[in-house]
C-alpha cells in the first residue's frame, strides 16, 4: 500500500476470532484516508470519521441474509441498520450466529443471493461519491450462493477504475475455486496469547476466567470474549455434555429421549454449538486417553470429567465419534430434524461407548 500498489480482488483468510472483519474495514480506512499517519489512519478526517460509523458513501457490504417476517426477498441493504449496529457494538468481531440471531433467523440457513450480485454490480457502476477508492467488503463469502457467484466472475477480475475488494472468508474449501482464482489471499493469523491476555487483563477480569479461557480458545478473541461473558452458557454445554455421554453409556432410553426433548427446544445455532462443544471435548479426551494431556485445552471442570471418562474414547472409537459428531453440525445446518438425528446420534454412541 505504501508503495501505491493495491491488489484489486483480496481475500482475507484465517480462523474465527482472528479480527479479519476488523482489519478489512481498518484497511480500507486507511486506503481512504485523507491524512495517513505512518502505517495508520488519522481517524479524525472527513472520511476517518464516516468510516468509524461503517456509513462511507463510498464503502459497501455484502454479507448472508434469509427471508424473514419483514422481507419477503432480501438482500443486504436490506439490513444495513442492524449490521451497524452488531458490528458497532461488538467492535466488529462477529460470528455466523451472531448475525444470524440479529436479524432472527437462527433457524435457518443464510445465503449471498442472486440479486445481492446484481446490486453490487450496479453499485459498483456509480462514479466514487468522495473517497479514492470504491470498497467492497464481501463478509463470509462461502456463503455465496453457487448460482450466483457467475454473475460477479467478471467485475471481480476486471472491476472498474479504484475499486477494491476485500472478501473475508475462514475457509478456503467452501469458496467456489472460480472465486478463488480470481483472489489474492491475505492470511490472517490467530491473536497472539499475550495481546490477548494483556486485553483481557485491562479490563479488570478475573485472572483465573481469563487464563481458562485463553487455553481453551487459544488465539480467538470472539470465542474467549464470549466464554469470559457467558461462563453460564459455557457451563450449560459442559452440564449437557456430561449428562449425554453418562445417559448413553448407561443406555438409558426413557431419560435419552427427555434429554433430546429439551434439547431440541433450544435454535439451531445453540444445538450447532453444543455439539461443537462435544467434538472438542471428545477429542481432548482421546488425547488424555493416549497419555498427550499437555496438548489439551481444557479449564478445570472439565479436567476433572475426563479424568474419570477418557477410558471410553480410546482409539478404537475416536475416528466414529468423530465422524459422528461432524456429520451432527452437518445436518444441522441443513435443517434435519433434530429430535431424529440427536436420537440416531445417541444409539449410536451407546455402541461406540462400550468399544
Amino acid at each position: 500500500m505504501r508503495d501505491n500498489r493495491i491488489s484489486h480482488a483480496q481475500l482475507f483468510l484465517g480462523p474465527s476470532g482472528s479480527g479479519k472483519l476488523a482489519m478489512a474495514v481498518a484497511y480500507a480506512q486507511y486506503i481512504n484516508c485523507r491524512d495517513k499517519q505512518g502505517d495508520d489512519s488519522c481517524g479524525v478526517c472527513p472520511s476517518c470519521v464516516k468510516y468509524a460509523k461503517l456509513a462511507h458513501p463510498d464503502l459497501h457490504f455484502l454479507y448472508p441474509t434469509a427471508r424473514t417476517d419483514r422481507v419477503e426477498k432480501p438482500v443486504s441493504l436490506d439490513f444495513i441498520k442492524e449490521w451497524r449496529e452488531l458490528l458497532t457494538e461488538q467492535k466488529q468481531y462477529i460470528t455466523l450466529p451472531d448475525w444470524y440471531a440479529r436479524i432472527n433467523i437462527e433457524r435457518k440457513q443464510a445465503i449471498i443471493n442472486a440479486r445481492d450480485c446484481n446490486n453490487l454490480i450496479q453499485t459498483l457502476s456509480y462514479k466514487n461519491y468522495e473517497a479514492d477508492y470504491k470498497v467492497m467488503i464481501i463478509w463470509m463469502v462461502e456463503k455465496l450462493f453457487h448460482a450466483a457467484a457467475p454473475k460477479i466472475l467478471k467485475i471481480l477480475e476486471e472491476p472498474p477504475d479504484k475499486t477494491l475488494f476485500i472478501l473475508i472468508a475462514e475457509d478456503t474449501e467452501s469458496i467456489l475455486p472460480t472465486i478463488l482464482s480470481r483472489t489474492q489471499i491475505v492470511r490472517i493469523p490467530p491473536i497472539d496469547h499475550d495481546s490477548l491476555l494483556d486485553h483481557f487483563l485491562k479490563k479488570g477480569i478475573n485472572p483465573q476466567l481469563v487464563n481458562d479461557a485463553l487455553r481453551v480458545y487459544p488465539g480467538d478473541y470472539i470465542k474467549a470474549n464470549r466464554m469470559i461473558r457467558d461462563a453460564g452458557e459455557e457451563d450449560k454445554n459442559f452440564e449437557l455434555y456430561r449428562q449425554w455421554m453418562r445417559l448413553c453409556y448407561q443406555g438409558k432410553m426413557d431419560e435419552i429421549i427427555r434429554f433430546i426433548n429439551d434439547l431440541v427446544k433450544h435454535t439451531r445455532e445453540f444445538q450447532k454449538s453444543f455439539l461443537t462443544y462435544s467434538l472438542r471435548m471428545t477429542r481432548e479426551t482421546f488425547l488424555v486417553n493416549r497419555g498427550s494431556s499437555d496438548l489439551t485445552r481444557m479449564n478445570g471442570k472439565e479436567n476433572d470429567l475426563v479424568d474419570k471418562f477418557n477410558p471410553f474414547i480410546n482409539e478404537r472409537n475416536i475416528h466414529l465419534f468423530n465422524q459422528e459428531l461432524n456429520d451432527a453440525i452437518y445436518h444441522i445446518e441443513r435443517n434435519v430434524n433434530s429430535s431424529v438425528m440427536f436420537l440416531d446420534v445417541s444409539l449410536k454412541f451407546m455402541g461406540f461407548l462400550k468399544m
